[in-house]
């Protein structure tokens, strides 16, 4: 955890971390905006944030895009707060927050009509987005065929995803029961094997007009080891986000024993 305290001292680093928590997905650009330093002070910033696994990065064209990461975090408050003081710390929190809500409610009314610049038009309009990173011991072609392979994919996922796999092509994610049922299905928007997959995700029953989410496999080769980020965003609520935050470690943690060890895990982990 050494890293992720040094990382917390810093007073500008706990700040970069609540603008990622309200907005993920932010580029330097758009962190520097609400700090008053330079731009080459910030990016070091987050270079200390991202040693310390509490900031990961995707890129999205020549922009490099910041998220939030609260494994360390939770980790953390498992460690030093969750077996010892949990239960009377959570009961003064909740006093302080309804005593922070009474005053800013006041002070809302107080300045009704008054206007307000920042971003709360942007963050209302805003859909929600999960980002997971996992590293794995293997080659980025192996890991890219593990995600692409309807065959390989049903040995740990539960699912096959079928599909050529050519832009523009249909994907669909089809049960192995032997059903043919799909539980998703979308449009590959990206493929550029063995580095990056988008593909769009939607239930095949989504109604009309609902718009798809969006997954990104990115995968990152360095010295005998994968970097796999999925970063699944466009999401319809925060209902939707909680689901997925609970699927893709389940499925990600499969897929890294799979490729590691031959096998999946010996019970499947999305039944915890």
């Amino acid at each position: 955890m050494d890293p992720v305290f040094r990382a917390l001292a810093d007073p500008t680093r706990r700040f970069l971390l609540d603008l990622l928590r309200q907005e993920g997905g932010r580029s330097l650009g758009e962190l520097c905006a609400g700090l008053d330093m330079t731009r080459q002070a910030v990016a070091q910033h987050l270079a200390v944030l991202e040693a310390a696994n509490l900031v990961s990065t995707v890129r999205r064209g020549r922009e490099k895009l910041h998220h939030l990461n609260p494994v360390p975090l939770y980790e953390m408050r498992t460690r030093w707060i969750g077996r010892f003081e949990e239960p009377r710390l959570r009961a003064l929190a909740t006093i302080k927050q309804k005593a922070e809500d009474a005053m800013n409610a006041q002070d809302g009314t107080d300045r009704e009509g008054a206007g307000d610049g920042g971003r709360a038009g942007d963050d209302a309009g805003a859909r929600p987005a999960f980002v997971y990173v996992v590293y794995i011991e293997s080659t980025a072609e192996q890991v890219w065929r593990a995600l692409t392979d309807e065959d390989l994919t049903a040995r740990y996922w539960g699912h096959g995803n079928v599909s050529d796999w050519s832009e523009g092509s249909a994907w669909r994610h089809e049960r192995t029961d032997g059903s043919g049922i799909s539980d998703a299905v979308g449009t590959v928007v990206e493929s550029r094997p063995p580095a990056r997959l988008v593909t769009t995700w939607a239930p095949p029953d989504a109604a009309e007009g609902r718009a798809p989410s969006r997954v990104t496999f990115a995968i990152e080769e360095h010295e005998g080891i994968v970097r796999l980020t999925v970063t699944h965003e466009d999401l319809a609520d925060e209902a939707e986000r909680a689901g997925v935050a609970r699927g893709w470690p389940a499925v990600l943690s499969n897929l890294k024993s799979f490729l590691e060890r031959g096998t999946a895990l010996p019970t499947a982990p999305w039944s915890f």
